[in-house]
């Protein structure tokens, strides 16, 4: 009887021992999934910037672009006036 006892402790020992491992093992099974999720995330994150990196660049270049052609427009409209108004004192003369 007791051998049987002491092989029922054993067992008892030895499954408390399986589910601790199980359990160490099903935490570190999640900690790698938790960190694969994460990279993925981080990866997202790293298109996106560059992505949106882009997207400001050629927002940039068309401002430049934009204020190119507003100071041009603004130059032709002050040649067109002083032309306007140099045929306008002569005929006024």
């Amino acid at each position: 009887m007791a051998r049987a006892a002491n092989i029922d402790k054993a067992l008892q020992r030895l499954t408390a021992a399986l589910d601790m491992v199980e359990g160490a093992v099903d935490g570190h099974v999640e900690r790698i999934e938790h960190a694969s999720g994460l990279e993925s995330e981080l990866h997202r994150l790293g298109t996106d910037r560059s992505r949106l990196a882009q997207s400001l660049d050629s927002a940039e270049a068309r401002a430049a672009r934009l204020e190119e052609a507003n100071r041009e427009v603004s130059h032709r409209l002050v040649t067109a006036m002083e032309s306007i108004r140099d045929v306008l004192s002569r005929t006024d003369a």
